[in-house]
């Protein structure tokens, strides 16, 4: 099995499988990546690393780790998808009153992190987050399908639930009042992360990785080369 091991631990009459973590090893061989190949601005250079991930057979390569932390400093990550990309940042949509939502509203300084094994590659974007406008909210709302509207509108996100079936009568119930469009919730919204940094990694022989940091320095993005 490649390079892996696989070990046994007895317990009682039976044993159980044991994967050896320690001897999980990758040899990234897919290329470098050197200063002069990176886009001048660090959301181009994103959006051209998304673009090829796209044409993989990756599952959802929108798809980014977002690390928050609250008043408190303790932390917590999940994964969601990457919607808008601009100059102005990244946006991804979900409910205020969630965890990440609360603990933004608490403490906005937030990181996204990209990570595209296949491709030996992986994204870091750190910076603050803001709330987009209302008319921004609605315009991407209507863009979803009705049954992602449905699935959003019954969820009190991050809050504790009875059962499964709980959840579907209130989607259920949500449907038979609506048959038309399903309202927006006021509590439901996207979030942009305004970028201060923005770190590129390329796997590379022997853990000798290529890693670029991008940095606003005068309104103008300077790129440092760090150690692996």
């Amino acid at each position: 099995m490649d390079s892996r091991k696989l070990c046994y631990n007895w317990i009682g009459n039976g044993k159980q499988l044991i994967m050896d973590l320690e001897s999980m090893r990758k040899h990234y061989q897919l290329g470098t990546l050197e200063v002069e190949n990176l886009i001048e601005l660090p959301y181009l250079q994103l959006e051209a690393w998304l673009e090829h991930a796209a044409t993989t057979s990756l599952t959802e390569p929108n798809a980014m780790v977002l690390a928050t932390a609250g008043r408190q400093g303790e932390p917590s990550a999940r994964t969601v998808l990457l919607k808008q990309l601009d100059s102005r940042g990244l946006v991804w949509f979900s409910h205020w009153g969630s965890r990440k939502g609360r603990e933004i509203n608490e403490n906005p300084w937030a990181s996204v992190c990209f990570s595209w094994p296949l491709l030996e590659r992986q994204v870091v974007v750190r910076g603050l987050v803001h709330r987009l406008s209302d008319d921004d909210n609605d315009r991407y709302w209507k863009s979803r399908p009705r049954a992602n509207q449905l699935g959003s509108s019954s969820s009190p996100q991050s809050q504790p639930i009875p059962s499964r079936e709980w959840l579907e009568e209130r989607i259920d119930g949500l449907e038979a009042a609506h048959p038309g469009p399903i309202p927006r919730p006021r509590t439901w919204g996207g979030m942009r992360l305004v970028p201060k940094e923005w770190e590129f990694w390329q796997g590379g022989p022997g853990r000798v990785h290529d890693r670029f940091l991008y940095q606003l320095e005068n309104d103008a993005w300077k790129i440092t080369r760090l150690a692996p």
